[in-house]
Formats: structure tokens, sequence, C-alpha cells
């Protein structure tokens, strides 16, 4: 009597590896595309904003930062950006639309990850530090959100994967 091994077995099993595969080759890509358009998203309202890009007056960045002022976990973060608000707003604008671009784009993602992980650091610091409890505050999430992108980066559909292609194929390795 021969004894073989069964193939039929193991066909779907390479199916379902290869699905598993493939779901971790995208995992990311949602959080990549939410995050890259709510920064954007942010940045431009920021910008477009009159009235918050003001150093005073009803929604401005000066009244946020002297409302958050006494209650943040960093006073002297709030302090620094008091010295000058509009500043502040705008350099905040500036880089949740940098991060969000280089986000959406895959284009330097982990370091635009770090970017908005150091964004939604500060602000939970200092805009929402005080709220409770603590999971009402979204800046803690977004920077538990930022940190995969920071260590996994933007592998599929992205200009650093197009990039790495190019350099991978221009030197002849593929």
């Amino acid at each position: 009597m021969a004894h073989g091994m069964r193939t039929d077995s193991h066909t779907s099993y390479v199916r379902s590896s290869g699905w598993r595969e493939s779901a971790s080759r995208y995992a990311l890509l949602p959080l990549r595309v939410f995050l890259g358009v709510t920064f954007i998203y942010a940045g431009l309202d920021k910008l477009t904003d009159s009235a918050f890009m003001s150093a005073s007056g009803a929604g401005s960045i000066g009244e946020m930062m002297e409302g958050v002022r006494d209650i943040s976990a960093v006073p002297a973060l709030v302090d620094l950006s008091l010295k000058s608000p509009v500043g502040f707003g705008y350099a905040i604008a500036l880089g949740e639309l940098a991060v969000g671009i280089g986000t959406l784009v895959g284009l330097f993602a982990r370091i635009a990850a770090l970017g908005g992980a150091l964004i939604s650091l500060s602000l939970w610091l200092t805009v929402s530090w005080s709220t409770e409890p603590y999971y009402y505050g979204n800046d803690l999430a977004y920077l538990m959100a930022w940190l995969p992108l920071i260590l996994a980066g933007a592998s599929i559909f992205s200009l650093d994967a197009m990039l790495a292609a190019r350099r991978k194929y221009g030197s002849g390795l593929g």
C-alpha cells in the first residue's frame, strides 16, 4: 500500500494564506487615508477660518489657548503658544497640512506619521488634557493611530514604495 501526502487539503490553506497575506499588506491603507484626509481637512479648515487665525476674539486660537492654559498638562507649552498665537496657529495648520499630504500620498510616510503623532501629542497635553473621561478627547486616540504608521510606513500605493522600487530596479537588483 502506497502512502502519499494529500494535496487537496493544502489548497484551501494556501488560498487562505494568500488572502491573509494580501489583507495584511493593505491593513494600514484605510488608516493612512483617514488620517491623511483628516489632517489635510484640519489644516485647511484652520487656514481658511479668519476667526481662528486671530490673537483674540470668539473662536480664535488665542482665546482657545488662554482657556486651556490653567488646565493643560504642560502650561509652559501653552505659554509658548501665547507669545504668538497666530504664528502658533499657522504652524499647527501648516504642520497638519504637510502631515496629511505626506501621509495620504505616502511620501516620507514615517516622518509624516511622526509629525502627526507630535501634533496629536502636543494637542493632547494642552487642549484636550482635562477632558473627562479621557476617551472623550480625540487627540489621544489620534496619537495612538499614528503609531502603526510610524512603525510600518506606507508600503503600498505610496510614493515611498515607488521610489524604493525605482532604486531597486535602477541598481540592477530587481
